[in-house]
């Protein structure tokens, strides 16, 4: 899934037409803040270094993807980015206080990763891992889901090679960081059905059928005549379905 997100398209789209769901989670969290330097792994586009920059005093976003990399610096002129992974964080020991993971930790080696944020922690440092499914549904009726299903089968989703986590699971990786606050939320966001479309054409179902041949004019143009019923020319009420968790080191 890796090349789907290293494409300036795809980029692109991240940085423009993702739904603000970072911030209405960060602002969930319980944290003495701000620290002096949060580090985003797997910043993506830089949507979650943003959410994450007022609980620090200077934000660092690492991607492997160069072309998400360079949107970011674009979208969060103040945060330093840098292309690299989570096993080999560019960062000095003991310099870092938080560790943000927005979707992203479901593919580290997390051998490697948590020696990485044992290294980089302050003694007091934490570790925030969140993640939140495609907004699929509306709380008032099954019209939404409905299309998700078509959308789905009409453009297949690609394999997932990740890990499946939870907090539950997140809490018994690693033995030196316990699990802490936790929660599984359901996130309302209005959305016009021109939101909601911008969004669905950043997801990596669309980018794999065009990666096949299929054109983006021509998935866009399916999706926009059959969401037209779905929206009714009225903004709706999308869910956001997800978890986060906080860990924290067990000698702090």
């Amino acid at each position: 899934m890796s090349n789907l997100f290293d494409d300036f398209r795809m980029a692109e789209g991240y940085a423009n037409a993702r739904p603000p769901v970072h911030p209405r989670i960060i602002e969930r969290l319980r944290f003495n803040a701000p620290v002096a330097l949060a580090l985003d792994l797997g910043c993506g586009a830089g949507l979650s270094t943003l959410a994450l920059a007022p609980l620090a005093q200077h934000c660092l976003g690492i991607d492997p993807s160069e072309a998400m990399v360079k949107a970011a610096r674009c979208r969060v002129p103040d945060a330093s980015f840098s292309a690299a992974s989570a096993e080999e964080i560019p960062v000095a020991s003991r310099q870092v206080d938080l560790i943000s993971a927005a979707g992203s930790l479901n593919y580290v080696d997390f051998d490697r990763f948590f020696a990485e944020a044992r290294r980089i922690l302050r003694p007091d440092g934490m570790i925030v891992v969140y993640d939140f499914s495609p907004g699929n549904s509306f709380a008032a009726d099954d019209s939404l889901a409905t299309w998700f299903t078509r959308f789905s089968g009409r453009y297949p989703w690609p394999a997932f090679n990740g890990h499946q986590l939870n907090p539950e699971v997140l809490g018994r990786l690693d033995p030196a960081f316990k699990l802490g606050d936790h929660e599984n939320f359901v996130i309302p966001l209005t959305l016009t059905q021109q939101a909601y479309l911008d969004y669905m054409m950043t997801e990596t179902n669309v980018a794999q059928a065009i990666s096949n041949g299929q054109s983006n004019g021509g998935i866009r143009a399916w999706c926009t005549e059959t969401l037209a019923p779905v929206f009714a020319g009225q903004p709706r009420e999308v869910l956001f379905k997800g978890y986060f968790a906080c860990l924290s080191a067990v000698n702090a």
